[in-house]
């Protein structure tokens, strides 16, 4: 089991027992990080059971953030976005902060081949719950509640 001092370094942290943040860069290796962080911080609290689902779901909001809530502009390092895990009484939420105000759209795709579109779905159907809040002065959160016991 690794140790809160194991993540502490200038991207992330193990704010407490129950948290744990990362910024997100916005890259193949960023992606790769993210995925990598959320394996451990599950490993330290036990919850390695549910590390397929909370990857899952932690790729595709990072995603949608890099893609969504950056202005088309600006470097993919010139805004913050942030991944956040907290540990809950009976669940876990995964919730990722980026700078848009635009809202998440959870579009039909009608097209089964489409590559893209499917994020939020995804997200749907492996949390239990999944919403988004508005940042002041700008931003938004996305965030989806993953039970941490596997119902059978």
């Amino acid at each position: 089991m690794s140790s809160p001092a194991q993540f502490r370094s200038r991207e992330s942290v193990l704010d407490s027992s129950r948290t744990a943040a990362l910024r997100l860069a916005g890259s193949r290796e960023g992606f790769a990080e993210a995925r990598d962080f959320t394996h451990r911080t599950l490993d330290t609290w036990s919850l390695g059971h549910r590390a397929d689902d909370t990857v899952t779901v932690v790729t595709e909001l990072a995603a949608n953030a890099f893609l969504h809530g950056l202005p088309y502009s600006a470097a993919p390092d010139a805004f913050d976005i942030r991944l956040r895990l907290t540990l809950r009484r009976s669940h876990l939420m995964c919730a990722v902060t980026d700078p848009g105000d635009s809202l998440p759209v959870h579009p039909y795709t009608g097209d089964p081949l489409l590559e893209h579109g499917r994020g939020l779905h995804i997200v749907e159907a492996l949390s239990e719950h999944w919403g988004w809040t508005r940042r002041s002065p700008v931003g938004k959160t996305v965030w989806a509640m993953l039970p941490t016991r596997i119902h059978f």
